[in-house]
């Protein structure tokens, strides 16, 4: 693809979310509607059938959320896990056991769990997905900080471009515990994810025009770069706004959401201070 081809048009399949509050795709597309209200009392952590028992238990948070929602997404999109490629999102990684690694670390080495340490890698989650489905497909697990879940778009869309073979897209963040607060704040549980294919299915929800724009502002200069994303409508996207980096999916949920009545303005996904992912999406041709 040379650098002024027009990316191809992709497809959406199977959108899957999950925080406390809006637990599942049907209450969360509800209440971005405004024809839902969020869960009172809140919901618990899920607890993912991927995993056998023994292992759902053990399992960290963030194994938890990625699990549940990848799940979710493959079952309403037909596919077979173990035969799709998968690009898993998360700003920060298990910041509950970074926090428990550095403190154990730091006054009694000895007593370090090694379950709780093979858990700490940044791809744990992805490990646990693969092994739970048998999939021996390609699968990556990326981190942009506060544009993960544009950066893991972009890697997912592009490779399901290049190779003409759907992706799933997972993203997930938890809250912030211990001395780490004070240099990030990520608070909840927030969990999304897609299966993203090249030619539309009898599955297919949404058609998925995408393109790269620069913010205004000087490139040479990011502070100079204005802030570009679609902001929440909804009073329910308006409650998970900023919770933690993953909240970045908002605006592109909300849209599917009301895809129904037709296509509505594009959303701005940053990538950097001065470059955005731009996403237009179109009800299924």
């Amino acid at each position: 693809m040379s650098a002024a081809a027009t990316p191809p048009t992709l497809y959406i399949e199977g959108p899957a979310f999950w925080t406390p509050t809006l637990p599942g795709w049907d209450a969360a597309r509800a209440a971005f509607r405004g024809e839902g209200t969020l869960a009172d009392p809140p919901a618990k952590r899920p607890s993912p059938q991927v995993l056998a028992p023994a292992e759902r238990r053990r399992a960290p948070d963030t194994v938890a959320l990625a699990l549940e929602v990848a799940a979710a997404a493959m079952t309403a999109s037909g596919r077979n896990a173990a035969d799709v490629p998968c690009v898993f999102i998360s700003a920060h990684g298990d910041l509950s056991i970074n926090d428990y690694m550095c403190s154990t670390l730091a006054t009694d080495p000895t007593v370090l769990s090694p379950t709780r340490f093979h858990n700490s890698v940044h791809n744990a989650a992805v490990g646990y997905w693969t092994i739970g489905t048998g999939c021996m497909a390609a699968s990556n697990s990326v981190s942009a900080f506060e544009y993960s879940f544009a950066t893991g778009l972009l890697e997912a869309a592009v490779q399901c471009a290049a190779d003409q073979s759907p992706v799933l897209l997972v993203g997930y963040d938890t809250p912030t515990v211990g001395p780490l607060t004070s240099v990030t704040d990520s608070r909840g549980l927030f969990a999304v994810a897609m299966v993203i294919a090249p030619e539309r299915s009898e599955r297919t929800v949404a058609a998925l025009e995408w393109s790269l724009a620069g913010n205004p502002g000087d490139p040479g200069n990011a502070g100079d770069a204005v802030s570009t994303y679609t902001p929440p409508r909804s009073e329910a996207a308006k409650s998970l706004s900023g919770i933690n980096p993953m909240a970045q999916a908002l605006g592109l949920f909300e849209a599917l959401a009301h895809l129904n009545d037709g296509a509505g303005p594009p959303v701005e996904l940053q990538l950097s201070p001065t470059l955005s992912l731009r996403l237009q999406l179109r009800p299924p041709p």
